[in-house]
């Protein structure tokens, strides 16, 4: 199991991958459209160079004909690249017709099923496929090969404990299902339920959104109980990587990546020096 960063903070995706390495992460997570602005070439070189693997490459939100294309083809890239997983991010809410996104994603899990990786559905606030019961029943309607990137602080306010920060029960639910994790802690702002309502619904206001994802955080500032998620991942016996995805930390990104690395390792008793 390595643990990973994601580059969604960085203006530059080379920049973010030498930044990851000094944090001394094992991965990293991108996107299609990171790599497109780089170059395969360009960021395959930057990964062996800082020592790093490929974790996980996302796909842009699945709101079209072309973004399901575009996704396809870029399977090929995922696997010459020797990442295992791809990510798939739903529709936002009433964006698309529920037989459009059935057929983009059995197009987008052939694709994947060819080229040798597996695809991860992204459940994610606001969007298709955000609550515990729409996760269940999109995994069901969906190819076998089709796994769960399962996010901490996405299934925080679904979450059979909320508001309290005990988020095992999204784990214990989904455990035969998650192919990989992302980590974020979450410290919800005055008004927060009002804010996951309207998104639920479909009502994606320029303050609602801001307010729903300027609630994530580093791990530690929030209200999430990450040593109780630590052992429902050991006892769900998943032992894949992890990647912690901050996303709204667009200063002294150095710190906040090194910060959140050796805060989850304390909650894991892995501190030694690497």
């Amino acid at each position: 199991m390595g643990v990973g960063y994601t580059t969604i903070m960085y203006e530059s995706l080379l920049d973010g991958v030498a930044e990851i390495s000094a944090s001394q992460y094992d991965g990293v997570e991108t996107s299609l459209s990171e790599i497109s602005a780089v170059g395969t070439d360009a960021f395959r070189e930057q990964l062996g160079d800082y020592d790093l693997d490929l974790y996980c490459v996302m796909g842009s939100w699945l709101e079209s004909e072309t973004v399901a294309d575009r996704i396809v083809s870029g399977t090929e890239t995922v696997a010459d690249l020797g990442t295992p997983y791809l990510g798939i991010l739903p529709p936002h809410r009433g964006t698309t017709d529920d037989e459009d996104l059935e057929r983009w994603l059995g197009q987008i899990c052939d694709a994947a099923s060819d080229a040798g990786i597996t695809p991860v559905l992204h459940h994610h606030g606001g969007t298709r496929i955000e609550r515990p019961d729409e996760i269940e029943t999109w995994l069901d309607r969906t190819p076998d090969n089709l796994g769960l990137l399962w996010d901490s602080a996405h299934h925080y306010p679904y979450g059979e404990h909320y508001p309290d920060g005990d988020v095992t029960d999204g784990i214990e639910r989904f455990a035969d299902d998650i192919e990989y994790v992302h980590l974020k802690d979450i410290a919800p702002s005055d008004g927060f339920e009002d804010h996951i309502e309207a998104l639920s619904n479909g009502q994606r206001h320029l303050d609602t959104v801001f307010l729903y994802y300027d609630s994530f955080t580093d791990l530690g500032d929030g209200v999430i109980d990450f040593h109780s998620l630590y052992e429902a991942l050991e006892a769900a016996g998943y032992d894949s990587h992890i990647t912690i995805e901050i996303e709204n930390r667009t200063e002294h990104t150095l710190v906040h990546a090194k910060e959140n690395l050796d805060y989850w390792r304390a909650v894991t008793g892995d501190m030694q020096s690497t």
